[in-house]
C-alpha cells in the first residue's frame, strides 16, 4: 500500500479530516509511488491562519536572525542530497544527476539569500521642505503563497520560500499534484531546524481546488506561481478578488538564432543542452531554432549527431540514461501531436519523430525537425519535450524579426562571433533573457522574468527579493 504524505501546518505534521486523494505516479514506469490530499479549503484557511499568527512576531526579528534560520535548513538539505535526489527522480523522472544538481542548488539558493540579510536597504529622499527627512522603508507584505510547478519542484520551493522568509514574509507552499512528496520531505527537514512554527507551511492538493483557494484568500498578500499561461490566467483571476498581488512566471518558446559567423559545434552543444536537459521540460529552454542558410546543414547535422546519440528511459533502472521520460500522459500527447501536425505540414525529421517503443513510461524520442515554417504550430506552441524544429533564415533582421514574432517572452539566445550582431541582439530582442554563446539557463544572482504572456514581475537576485517586499514612505517633520 503506497504511503500517504500529510500536510505540514503551524509546524506540525497533519492528516487531512477530509478531501479527494491524489495518486502520485513514477514517470518512467506507471508505478504508484505515493498517495497525497486534495486540501478542502477548511485546511487551507489553517495554513494561512498559521502564518498569519507567526507573520508579526518573524517580521520583529532582526533580518539576520532570519537569516540564521534559513542556514540551518540549507545545511539540512547538503546533509540528504542522495535520499532527496531519488524522491525528485522518482516521482518526476528526471535523471539522477540533474536531480542532485537540483538539491545542491536549491541549499546554495538558500544561502544566497540569506546573505541578503544585511544589504536589505532603504532610500533618503530629498526633501521640498526645510527642516523635513523624507524616509524610504521596505517592509514585508505578510502571508505570502507559492504554487509549484512539477518540472523543478524541490528548487521552486526555494525560490519561493527563502525571499520571502528573509524579507519578513510567512509562507504556504502549496506542492504540485504531479511531484508533491519531495515538497513533505523538505518539510521534514525544516521541522528538525528551530524555525518558528506557522512561517513555513505545505499543503497538497490540485490546482483547480486547493490551489483556488490559497490564490484567492484574504490573508494572502502575495501569490507567486510557475507554470502554464492558462492556469496562470486563472490564478490571478482567483487574486484579482482581493487585489492581491502576483508574481507569476509562465510559458516560453525561446528562440536561438544561430548565424553563419557563429562556432558551429558551440551553438549545436549549447542548443542540444537547452533542450535535452530534463527531458526538455523547461520553461527557459530552446524551443524554436533559427539558423543562416548558409550553415543550416552543418548546423542540423551536429544537432542531429548529438539527439542520435542521447539515451533514454527510466533512470532508477539505468542510471546511464541521459534523459529519462515526460511527466504524464497528457504531456506526451501533446508532444506527439505537434510534431505529427509539423510533419504533416511539410517538417523533415532528421532523427526521432515519434513515441518510444518502450512498453513502460512516458517516453518520446529524442527529436530534430527542418524545412519548419514559421506558421507552424511547433514553431508557435510550447512543446515542453525533446524536440528541436529548425527554421532558416537570410540574416539577423529576419531572426530578430521571427523570434519576436511570438505571445511569449521569457529567454532567448543568440550564437555569433561579432560584437555588433550580439549588441543589436541585445538590443532588438524582446525577451526577458538574451544569452550569447551560451545555452540557455539563469544565474541565481540575476533576475529571472519574462514578458507578454511568459509572466509578470521575476524571481532571483536583488530584484526577486524586492517582489517580496512593499514600500513605506516617512515624511518626518523636524
Amino acid at each position: 500500500m503506497a504511503k500517504k504524505y500529510e500536510n505540514y501546518i503551524d509546524g506540525r505534521f497533519v492528516k487531512a479530516s477530509r478531501g479527494d486523494t491524489v495518486d502520485v505516479i513514477n514517470p518512467a514506469n506507471g508505478q504508484l509511488v505515493g498517495v497525497v490530499t486534495d486540501t478542502p479549503v477548511s485546511e487551507v484557511d489553517e495554513a494561512v491562519a498559521a502564518a498569519k499568527r507567526a507573520q508579526p512576531a518573524w517580521e520583529k526579528l532582526p533580518a539576520i536572525a532570519r537569516a540564521n534560520y534559513l542556514r540551518q535548513l540549507s545545511a539540512k538539505i547538503r546533509a540528504n542530497v542522495d535520499r532527496l535526489a531519488l524522491t525528485i527522480t522518482r516521482e518526476q523522472g528526471k535523471v539522477l544527476g540533474l536531480a542532485k544538481l537540483e538539491v545542491a542548488f536549491t541549499a546554495d539558493y538558500i544561502d544566497y539569500m540569506a546573505e541578503w540579510a544585511r544589504r536589505i536597504e532603504g532610500e533618503i529622499v530629498s526633501s521640498d521642505r526645510p527642516n523635513e527627512s523624507v524616509f524610504l522603508f521596505r517592509k514585508p507584505i505578510g502571508v505570502t503563497a507559492g504554487i509549484l510547478p512539477w518540472n523543478f519542484p524541490f528548487f521552486l520551493i526555494a525560490r519561493k520560500m527563502a525571499p520571502a522568509l528573509v524579507t519578513g514574509n510567512t509562507i504556504v507552499i502549496k506542492s504540485s499534484e504531479e511531484t508533491p512528496i519531495n515538497a513533505y520531505e523538505f518539510a521534514e527537514l525544516v521541522a528538525e531546524t528551530e524555525l518558528p512554527k506557522g512561517v513555513f507551511n505545505i499543503i497538497s492538493g490540485r490546482g483547480a481546488s486547493t490551489g483556488n483557494a490559497l490564490a484567492s484568500h484574504r490573508d494572502v498578500g502575495l501569490v507567486s506561481f510557475t507554470g502554464s499561461v492558462p492556469t496562470g490566467v486563472r490564478i490571478m483571476e482567483a487574486a484579482a478578488r482581493n487585489l492581491t498581488r502576483v508574481n507569476l512566471e509562465l510559458g516560453g518558446k525561446a528562440p536561438a538564432i544561430v548565424l553563419r559567423d557563429a562556432d558551429i559545434e558551440l551553438a549545436a552543444k549549447a542548443v542540444y543542452d537547452s533542450r535535452v536537459l530534463n527531458t526538455g521540460q523547461l520553461c527557459n529552454c530552446a524551443e524554436r531554432i533559427y539558423v543562416e542558410r548558409s550553415v543550416v546543414d552543418q548546423f542540423a547535422e551536429k544537432v542531429t549527431s548529438l539527439m542520435k546519440a542521447t539515451t533514454y528511459g527510466d533512470p532508477l533502472a539505468d542510471e546511464g540514461v541521459s534523459m529519462g521520460p515526460l511527466t504524464n500522459q497528457a504531456v506526451l500527447k501533446k508532444v506527439s501531436t505537434l510534431v505529427e501536425s509539423a510533419k504533416s505540414a511539410g517538417a523533415q525529421v532528421l532523427t526521432g519523430g515519434k513515441v518510444s517503443d518502450q512498453d513502460k513510461g512516458f517516453h518520446y524520442e529524442p527529436t530534430v525537425l527542418v524545412n519548419c515554417k514559421s506558421d507552424m504550430g511547433i514553431m508557435k506552441q510550447e512543446i515542453f519535450g525533446p524536440v528541436l524544429p529548425i527554421q532558416v533564415i537570410d540574416g539577423l533582421d529576419e531572426g530578430i524579426a521571427l523570434a519576436n514574432d511570438s505571445e511569449y517572452g521569457l529567454t532567448s539566445s543568440i550564437f555569433t562571433r561579432n560584437i555588433n550582431s550580439a549588441l543589436q541582439a541585445s538590443r532588438e530582442l524582446k525577451f526577458g533573457e538574451t544569452y550569447v554563446n551560451r545555452e540557455h539557463f539563469e544565474a541565481m544572482q540575476g533576475f529571472h522574468a519574462g514578458r507578454r504572456k511568459s509572466g509578470i514581475g521575476g524571481a532571483d537576485g536583488k530584484h526577486g527579493l524586492y517582489a517580496y517586499m512593499e514600500t513605506h514612505i516617512v515624511y518626518m517633520q523636524g
